[in-house]
């Protein structure tokens, strides 16, 4: 067995599909409004708080780019497609979060999405109820990679950083978790494993199942 007491979940790309998601719903505004190589500041913003999207967007496009009009329509057409409990969890979750729940291990969610959206989505999933704290992008100065929002999730578990592991599917949560002294594990989604990433990680898996057996040992 492994010598952790906490598990620490990113939300977006790791409990849910829901990068691929928000990813289909901008491709379709880059068709309708002509927009070139959305992929590539999409990619760059997984992980990010809409404050520092809205930054990587305008960088991109520049100033007059409207951003705002744009995620409001994307917005709209995700939450149409995907609210009231239709939106894809990936293999292994409830599996994964009944097995450290049976365990005796604390739980927590660290995402860079606002809360309101993260507890609408828990609770609509039916999985609310396993997270011993969710700790959210508007309850922290800094955004990933910064590591101020899995330090205060193990500060509100009262757990030390280096006995709980942190499961990531971007970049920048992994970069975070790695500088806040956690042990980062990649569920790779949208963005495979780089050489940055095998550096920084403790393990890459498949899937939330694979995380399960790993933890096991």
């Amino acid at each position: 067995m492994r010598d952790y007491d906490a598990v620490v979940f990113d939300m977006d790309g790791v409990i849910f599909d829901s990068e691929r998601a928000v990813m289909n719903c901008w491709l379709e505004l880059a068709e309708k409004y002509s927009i070139e190589n959305i992929r590539q500041p999409y990619f760059a913003c997984v992980g990010t708080t809409m404050k520092r999207t809205r930054e990587i967007m305008l960088e991109t496009y520049g100033p007059d780019f409207p951003y705002d009009t744009y995620a409001k329509e994307a917005s709209i057409r995700y939450h149409e497609k995907y609210d009231g409990g239709r939106l894809p969890m990936k293999p292994g979750v409830v599996e994964l979060l009944s097995y450290l729940k049976n365990e005796g291990k604390k739980i927590a969610l660290a995402s860079s999405t606002r809360r309101q959206t993260v507890v609408s989505q828990l609770r609509d999933a039916g999985i609310l109820d396993f997270f011993d704290a969710v700790i959210c992008g508007d309850m922290v100065e800094r955004s990933k990679p910064a590591p101020d929002i899995f330090l205060k999730a193990c500060e509100e578990l009262h757990v030390v950083p280096e006995k709980a592991f942190a499961i990531e599917d971007s970049y920048n949560g992994i970069r975070s978790a790695h500088v806040g002294g956690l042990r980062p594990i990649m569920v790779p989604d949208l963005l495979p494993a780089n050489e940055e990433m095998e550096e920084l990680t403790e393990a890459i898996l498949g899937s939330l199942l694979e995380v399960a057996g790993y933890l096991r040992g």
